[in-house]
């Protein structure tokens, strides 16, 4: 059962599926699905609840005469509810793009008060503050490099509250994009160093300290470089060339992020 997205990423459309409870993701511009399955199961050694966020694994997808690689993570809306972006429920009661409006203020830190307090004036989600931390940490972490008001949601319930969202698609993340941005080829550290934020500002450290700064420290790591090796030596349909990079650019961040291994 193929699906279109009803948003336009920086990045493209994936294409996407759903099948007997699971959906399904085909790679676009390079290891989305080993992005996916990597930082997911990576959030598995923090201090997220499980069922604060959304498990992905790799898969070979068959459609039609195609092959494609990709991710596969199962269904966790229930029946009757609703997955909502920031941007549409913005739009909708408003008429305006919150993703402009907050691109329209001058001050970082502003651009995210007004960003959670417009969701909470929206939902009456309280803490929405202390989930945009735990997000914005997993996407500096992990260099996610997609995180806009088309890929941050809440959930509706069939009686018309609204719920948090488990953090979802990290596709954009661990220099994915060989494609265009960072082919295999291209120097490492160059590569990371052009890598940007989307959220309220392009610098992922800069935005997550803001964060930290208005909300607090809200997420903690605790795998080890062991971890992720086990993980990519369990994953069958990627490159050993991929995979390196990937171990390489989940250590070098881990050493930059130090602090969030603290606890």
């Amino acid at each position: 059962d193929q699906r279109k997205e009803d948003r336009k990423s920086s990045k493209g459309n994936q294409q996407k599926w759903f099948y007997k409870g699971n959906w399904y993701k085909a790679d676009y511009t390079g290891y989305e699905g080993l992005a996916e399955y990597m930082v997911s199961h990576l959030l598995q050694k923090s201090t997220l609840k499980k069922e604060e966020y959304v498990l992905y694994d790799t898969e070979k997808i068959k459609y039609r005469a195609a092959e494609f690689r990709g991710c596969k993570s199962a269904d966790f809306l229930p029946k009757e509810w609703n997955l909502i972006t920031l941007e549409r429920l913005f739009h909708n009661l408003y008429g305006q793009s919150l993703n402009k409006s907050i691109y329209e203020i001058k001050d970082y830190k502003n651009r995210l008060k007004f960003l959670v307090n417009q969701t909470i004036r929206m939902t009456g989600l309280t803490d929405f503050g202390s989930y945009m931390v735990k997000m914005l940490t997993v996407d500096a972490l992990f260099l996610n490099e997609d995180r806009h008001t088309h890929n941050i949601a809440v959930l509706m319930d069939d009686a018309g509250e609204f719920h948090y969202c488990p953090i979802f698609d990290h596709g954009a993340g661990l220099l994915a994009d060989t494609t265009i941005d960072y082919p295999l080829d291209r120097d490492l550290e160059e590569a990371m160093g052009d890598v940007c934020a989307k959220t309220i500002c392009r610098d992922f450290a800069e935005q997550l300290e803001i964060a930290e700064e208005l909300y607090g420290h809200q997420l903690y790591f605790s795998f080890t470089s062991k971890d992720v090796e086990g993980l990519l030596a369990k994953e069958e349909f990627y490159t050993d060339e991929v995979k390196e990079r990937v171990m390489q650019v989940i250590l070098w961040q881990r050493r930059k992020y130090q602090y969030l291994f603290s606890k």
